[in-house]
């Protein structure tokens, strides 16, 4: 958890690690506008960039095998399914376009 101050058009002005006077409202260090912030702050990682696309194809690969039961969605570790589902909630949430076409699969 992250808290983060805005300017006067609502763009993030600063992050802290810790509430105070000015860092009020709360945020998750994966929260687009704070890597935003972060990317502006650290400069531009095209490696990084491409990992986070990769990441979103990795995750249609996994519902796609899902769906035509190659593999089951228990069949992961623990871990990884409830990092598959914290996402694909963060996705619904987001309204989040699918790569894949929603469920109609290839």
């Amino acid at each position: 958890m992250v808290f983060v101050k805005r300017d006067a058009q609502g763009q993030i002005a600063s992050v802290s690690l810790e509430a105070d006077g000015e860092h009020v409202e709360a945020a998750t260090a994966g929260d687009p506008a704070v890597a935003g912030f972060a990317r502006t702050v650290m400069g531009e990682d095209p490696l990084a960039d491409s990992d986070l696309r990769l990441v979103r194809v990795l995750e249609d690969v996994i519902d796609l095998l899902i769906h035509r039961d190659v593999i089951r969605f228990t069949d992961l570790p623990q871990a990884a399914q409830a990092k598959l589902m914290e996402r694909r909630s963060m996705r619904e949430s987001r309204g989040a376009l699918d790569l894949l076409g929603g469920d109609d699969f290839v």
